[in-house]
């Protein structure tokens, strides 16, 4: 080791010192963010007034199986909104929608229905319920129908005896099935036997028993309508009887006809749909079905 003046002992490899650099001093801790109030919520729409009043048009046999008088009250109460309801065939009722007369129609002949929606009548159109229909007759059974596996068969026995047969006629949709199970028989009903009464369900029912004769009917309205006629043939497929309910497009009255529908289809009045006519009858009337077309 070597004095040196300037460096202190040294050897003789050295490393120049390196001067020290003062401490940088510690950073400041960041400042806490400040507490901003969470954005309120945004409020929810505003339900839609809802006109005081609506005109129902709809078919004879859900007036005349009672459940529309079940129905509409709650609806009704639960919605301050009167329902006038016209009672007439499907046909009646499809034409009340397109001549703006109605704001509703409940009806039951799908192709029609299809056609009413596809020729801009209607705007909200759901399936609602179903039942079956019924060919219907004396107790003595004239004809022999009772055994038929299929409709074309007991149809064809009823020309072949010339039995009475009591049509709607009354382009209703009870009358437009029955059309349409002749047609698919290939006959052409004619003569004296086959009537036509130009009436309702009930009427109608009512004159084939005082004629003692046949007639196809929702089944709603015959458990409904008590008379000495007999269910003999039921239960295949061609006697499927639909249901829809559709808004009228040209409706002055849009807000409490889309309630009425949407409480129809909803939850509540499925319920009372599915349960309607079980205490009395040991079965439903109609059977819900609740879809949007």
């Amino acid at each position: 080791m070597k004095w040196n003046g300037k460096y202190g002992y040294v050897s003789k490899k050295y490393t120049k010192d390196v001067p020290v650099q003062a401490a940088k001093p510690a950073p400041k801790p960041a400042s806490k963010p400040v507490a901003t109030k969470p954005a309120p919520a945004p409020k929810p729409a505003p339900k839609p007034k809802l006109e005081g009043s609506i005109t129902l048009a709809t078919t004879t046999s859900t007036q005349d199986s009672g459940l529309l008088d079940t129905i509409i009250p709650i609806f009704e109460a639960k919605y301050n909104v009167d329902v006038k309801v016209i009672a007439v065939g499907t046909g009646q009722a499809i034409k009340m929608g397109e001549q703006g007369d109605a704001d509703v129609i409940l009806v039951h002949d799908r192709k029609s229905e299809d056609k009413f929606v596809s020729d801009k009548y209607g705007d909200l159109a759901y399936s609602l319920m179903y039942n079956q229909f019924l060919i219907v007759g004396p107790k003595d059974d004239p004809a022999k129908i009772k055994d038929s596996k299929t409709v074309k068969s007991a149809l064809q026995k009823i020309v072949d005896k010339e039995a009475i047969f009591i049509s709607r006629g009354d382009d209703s949709g009870t009358h437009k099935k029955e059309l349409t199970l002749w047609k698919n028989a290939g006959i052409t009903p004619e003569g004296k036997w086959y009537k036509k009464a130009g009436l309702g369900m009930g009427d109608t029912l009512r004159m084939a028993d005082e004629l003692g004769g046949y007639t196809l009917t929702d089944e709603a309205t015959f458990l409904t309508n008590k008379t000495s006629l007999v269910r003999l043939a039921e239960g295949q497929d061609e006697l499927l009887n639909p249901y829809g309910v559709i808004r009228v497009k040209s409706t002055k009255k849009p807000n409490a006809s889309k309630a009425f529908i949407d409480f129809l289809v909803g939850d509540e009045g499925q319920k009372i749909i599915g349960k309607y006519g079980k205490t009395k009858f040991g079965k439903p009337l109609f059977v819900p079905n609740a879809s949007k077309r």
